[in-house]
């Protein structure tokens, strides 16, 4: 998996295509990742206490991380990914700009 949490995507296919923002959460072993304000789902919440009310609760839910793409730093649009080593350590570098991703 070359996304990982803390970097900002694109969605490119789905409901919210065009939609932007920072994966929250990774879960590589079923290939979704978790996006803050993309795929709101409602979600009923039943009443805690005996005084208090259920509501209706919206919350972000996973997408699959073949509908993502993540944004090259320099153009500020979706890029793929290679892989490479400088200085013995693992670097993503965009392919739209050959920049670095990795903080």
């Amino acid at each position: 998996m070359k996304i990982k949490k803390g970097d900002n995507v694109i969605v490119i296919a789905g409901k919210d295509k065009g939609k932007t923002g920072s994966i929250v959460a990774a879960y590589p072993k079923e290939d979704l990742v978790l996006i803050e304000g993309v795929n709101m789902k409602k979600r009923h919440q039943k009443a805690r206490k005996g005084g208090s009310k259920g509501q209706i609760v919206e919350k972000a839910m996973p997408i699959h991380i073949s509908n993502v793409m993540i944004m090259d730093p320099k153009k500020n649009k979706g890029t793929r990914i290679s892989i490479s080593k400088k200085d013995g350590k693992r670097v993503r570098i965009g392919q739209k700009s050959g920049a670095v991703i990795d903080k």
